[in-house]
């Protein structure tokens, strides 16, 4: 390990001299000089949108090959004279940290670039402050995940917070994105409250609340079970795990797309992130119960987002419940891995992180591409409304193209990123008969069931998605002047299209560079296992399961082309074109395609419980009654809304100490100070 007693050896004078940790905070220095310069040009687009984004665009960039080199190399530390006396600012680099660098600089590098096309005058908040929003969210994503102690885990995690609030409400004068950032921002806190508790109980009473101490602490098991519950609360607020993911649909569709592409690619992550590092690295040896609970939260978070995204018919709000049920398969992986860790398994610990690890940086991509593609469509169009949409393809053809391709890795389609994950995270459950207990060899392939279904939900909902948006005719005449991407937007798109292939053609190497973090976590990789099966996916050994992406393509494209040629030899010059048959009735238009509330009917009435109907009254008395369906969230109703209610009679109550009267604080003064009096004496 390389001890960097400041910033590093180099203090920043001779370049050649720098290790990983110094160009990371150069990248992070560069980013707030970049969002300082947005001040000073704060209404002159044209600087901030050709210029400032994507410069941060570039230096995410250099921040993804940097921390793509840093993942092979021994970790370094560096010690900051910021913060308050005494508290300086702990820096670590190790494969993990460098890993979640990777994805964040990866991702900030295509969403800045469609960023430099995506932004107008009209947001509600100036090019320039949002260019320092924007900016400031980027440098504390990184400076969370590099923290080593918890002070400034906690001052980096609040400016994370803090600032994805303002990018949130951008268009802060609609007072429902006011309501979303405020509730967005109110379980933040909330959940980093359980993350403070959390260190609180990891510091062992020792006052030293550097992640190396906690490290070195040998805690007892019901403390380090305490610490788990607290991490996941906190944890699990900002991921977005049922039931504290209530602020997850509100804020993505109040939020710019980019910011929305960004939250959900990127910052989700870091809350998998930290409890991966809590877990794994400062708890020690994980309890086997843990697993339990995570597995439970994990399938009831895929299974509530995949179902409530299948009927929704707001593009961000679908997309938003998307990234609730990717982020229950995330948890229900972790689960599996500490199950796995915790009987002794750790081939297998390893296979289940791998999954894990994987379909974070597949979820980062193809999910930041879906949300700036609604971006693209949502300016073309000025329509979020499902229903409103159709046969985009036509004239957005560039944007169509790419969402495809999002589509189908979010989906679990091969040969893309979403498919090897999810493979992944299956044959982690496919391969795990030789569990001691019986229960838990009972529950494993009760569990494997409800992904398969989680999964096949999943591909059912971007079928709706997809062929709403773009397939069909026009439903809405305006629909006739939507325009293609921009230059900038498409750059953006096309960065992280590579990136989700890239994913789906070379998982042999991109688990290469996962098992420098399995082996920090769990001990155990799979680099040896799968390299020696050549361009073969192998996860255990190539006789149980494989899987080859270049052999699945050549068969794909060698399918097309026979196809071709079939058509080209045998029917070329037949083909006529006609208009479909119209059962008998030619007065067809676009408003009798199917709809997206159509598409979703058979998922509510299977999942019936899951919603609330509500029965619209007839507007006169011999008028028929109509229906609706009101696809509400129903932990607002049993939750949180009983929640609030609770918490204003408590406030009416304690509001009954306000008299408006000295004498009566004067009172209250001397009661308390004769009650701790009492108290030191007893």
């Amino acid at each position: 390990m390389r001890q960097l007693p400041l910033i590093s050896t180099g203090v920043f004078l001779d370049p050649t001299s720098w290790v990983h940790l110094d160009w990371i905070l150069l990248v992070v220095a560069a980013w707030l000089l970049i969002g300082v310069a947005g001040v000073f040009a704060l209404h002159r687009l044209a600087l901030v949108a050709r210029v400032l984004f994507p410069a941060g665009g570039a230096f995410g960039l250099l921040l993804f090959g940097v921390a793509l080199s840093a993942i092979l190399s021994s970790p370094e530390v560096a010690v900051l004279p910021f913060g308050l006396p005494g508290l300086p600012f702990h820096f670590r680099l190790d494969s993990l940290s460098a890993f979640f660098l990777m994805i964040i600089g990866g991702v900030a590098a295509g969403v800045s670039a469609f960023a430099a096309g995506y932004f107008r005058k009209g947001e509600g908040t100036p090019p320039g402050l949002l260019a320092l929003e924007y900016h400031i969210f980027l440098a504390s994503m990184v400076l969370v995940v590099l923290a080593d102690d918890a002070y400034a885990f906690m001052v980096m995690w609040e400016t994370m917070a803090l600032s994805s609030f303002f990018l949130v409400t951008a268009n802060h004068r609609i007072a429902e994105i006011q309501r979303a950032g405020y509730l967005y921002l109110l379980i933040a806190h909330v959940g980093a409250l359980g993350i403070l508790l959390c260190f609180g109980i990891l510091q062992a009473d020792t006052g030293d609340y550097t992640f190396a101490n906690m490290r070195s602490q040998e805690i007892l098991p019901d403390r380090a079970s305490i610490a788990f519950l607290l991490a996941l609360f906190g944890f699990g607020a900002k991921a977005g795990i049922v039931p504290l993911h209530v602020w997850l649909p509100e804020a993505h569709p109040a939020a710019p797309s980019p910011v929305s592409a960004l939250m959900s690619g990127v910052m989700l992550k870091t809350a998998i992130y930290g409890l991966l590092r809590i877990i794994f690295d400062l708890l020690g040896t994980p309890v086997w119960w843990w697993s339990l609970v995570l597995l439970a939260f994990g399938l009831a978070t895929a299974l509530f987002g995949v179902v409530f995204a299948a009927v929704q018919v707001d593009m961000k709000r679908l997309l938003a419940y998307s990234s609730i049920e990717n982020i229950g398969l995330l948890f229900t992986g972790i689960g599996l891995a500490v199950l796995f860790s915790t009987q002794g398994m750790p081939v297998m610990a390893a296979l289940a992180l791998t999954a894990v690890l994987y379909h974070v940086a597949s979820h980062a991509f193809f999910k930041g591409l879906l949300f700036i593609g609604t971006g693209a469509v949502l300016h073309a169009t000025l329509e979020r409304n499902l229903g409103k949409l159709g046969g985009l393809i036509r004239s957005m053809p560039w944007v169509a193209w790419a969402m495809l391709i999002g589509v189908l890795a979010s989906a679990g389609l091969p040969p893309f990123g979403g498919f090897v994950s999810e493979w992944l995270l299956l044959q982690s459950f496919l391969f795990s008969p030789d569990l001691p207990s019986s229960f838990l060899n009972m529950l494993i392939p009760v569990v494997a069931a409800l992904i398969a279904l989680v999964a096949a939900l999943a591909g059912y909902t971007m079928v709706k998605f997809f062929g709403v948006i773009f397939l069909g005719q026009p439903r809405e005449e305006k629909l006739a002047q939507a325009h293609d991407a921009g230059r900038w937007e498409r750059a953006g798109m096309a960065w992280l299209v590579a990136g989700c292939i890239a994913l789906g053609l070379f998982p042999v190497q991109f688990i290469a560079l996962i098992d420098p973090v399995t082996q920090l976590l769990v001990g155990s990789g799979l680099a040896k296992t799968v390299g020696s099966s050549g361009w073969l996916l192998a996860p255990v050994a190539i006789e149980r399961a494989s899987y080859g992406p270049a052999i699945f393509l050549l068969g794909v494209a060698a399918s097309f082309a026979l196809a071709f040629l079939l058509v080209r030899l045998f029917y070329h010059g037949r083909v006529r074109r006609a208009a479909p048959w119209d059962c008998g009735f030619p007065w067809q238009n676009a408003r009798m395609q199917d709809t997206a509330e159509g598409f979703g009917q058979p998922i509510r009435q299977i999942f019936e419980p899951f919603f609330r109907w509500e029965r619209e009254l007839p507007t006169a008395f011999d008028a028929e009654p109509r229906y609706r369906v009101s696809v509400t969230d129903p932990f607002w109703h049993w939750l949180y809304l009983p929640l609030a209610a609770a918490v204003e009679r408590l406030a009416r109550l304690i509001g009954l100490l306000q008299q408006g009267r000295i004498a009566v604080y004067l009172l209250y003064s001397f009661v308390t100070l004769i009650t701790v009096l009492l108290v030191v004496e007893l």
